[in-house]
């Protein structure tokens, strides 16, 4: 089988594609035939050491497809199914063993590609509008990288559960597919200063929550965004890693609440999982929730999906078919 691997940490030109044989299901775990799989940051964090794993690895933490062999002891799937995982390394692979507890069934119709493209993503995207700050209606919620692929799928949960929904991206094209997400302010970063134009939409007030996968060069406006006991959601990185920061900073800036979370541990229970991912699939299913897939790309061609990626030239998912 084939199968993108790391030897050693770095850019995209240290990823390859190579022959390895095919794997053998264990106890408790599943041999799952990779339909597509999903590219996400922390593939590239994986990648460059930042998220350091033991060398080498096979890349990739989101997938979909169908069991094709199932381990002793499980008894929840049988080959032929289709399922799809988030978490367990892998995915970026012809074949790949997963343990059972990491798999979520797709519903039958649900096409694989949009399982894929939706599950880590659409998880994300649950937790922190569920979990982390759930939000309800009088809510005003702040969303850098709007255009993303999680922030596509953020302002439609926000709008979902009733929030007010500001946000940011670069280009009025990107613009365009935030507003047709439901988004109601659009804000662009490359014209307009995000906290000046806030805090005018706001009327002074700030807003109540900050949803930032951007991290170094949006750290400090976001924090200066928030109302009076706001949250800064820190998820992600793009730009780089957040400095230190004093914990005094919160409470001169209004006692400020900031958290940074991570879907695998809003997902560590089986319960929680099957809760999220059966939630982002039947809204798929019904058509309450949208995926922009930017591009599909071939397996061969990882290096250059990551250079999408970090370019930050993409609008939606990117995925890549083996």
């Amino acid at each position: 089988m084939k199968a993108v691997r790391i030897h050693e940490f770095g850019g995209p030109e240290v990823l390859g594609y190579e022959d390895l044989p095919a794997p053998e299901p264990g106890a408790g775990e599943v041999l799952v035939k990779i339909a597509a799989a999903g590219v996400n940051f922390i593939d590239i964090y994986h990648r460059i050491g930042l998220y350091q794993q033991p060398l080498p690895m096979t890349l990739g933490v989101e997938g979909a497809g169908t069991v094709q062999a199932v381990g002793s002891g499980v008894t929840e799937f049988r080959p032929g199914d289709p399922v799809a995982f988030s978490g367990p390394s892998g995915a970026d692979a012809t074949y790949t063993v997963v343990p059972a507890a990491k798999l979520v069934p797709v519903p039958a119709g649900l096409d694989l590609s949009l399982a894929a493209a939706a599950l880590l993503q659409g998880m994300t995207a649950h937790f922190l509008t569920h979990s982390t700050y759930p939000l309800k209606p009088g809510h005003t919620a702040f969303i850098h990288a709007a255009a993303g692929g999680v922030g596509l799928l953020l302002v439609q949960a926000a709008k979902k559960l009733g929030a007010t929904v500001i946000g940011t991206t670069s280009t009025e094209e990107k613009a365009q597919l935030v507003r047709e997400a439901g988004a109601d302010h659009v804000i662009l970063y490359t014209q307009t200063d995000f906290e000046a134009e806030t805090k005018r939409l706001t009327g002074g007030q700030g807003v109540d929550v900050v949803y930032d996968s951007v991290g170094k060069t949006t750290f400090e406006k976001s924090l200066n965004v928030l109302r009076m006991r706001g949250m800064l959601v820190l998820f992600g990185q793009s730009s780089g890693k957040v400095p230190p920061i004093d914990p005094l900073t919160l409470n001169a800036k209004g006692s400020l609440f900031l958290t940074r979370p991570t879907v695998f541990h809003y997902t560590a229970t089986r319960e929680e999982l099957l809760w999220r991912s059966s939630d982002i699939f039947n809204w798929l299913a019904t058509g309450e929730l949208k995926v922009r897939i930017d591009h599909q790309l071939p397996l061969a061609e990882a290096a250059e999906a990551h250079r999408l990626l970090e370019s930050r030239q993409t609008a939606g998912k990117l995925l890549l078919i083996p």
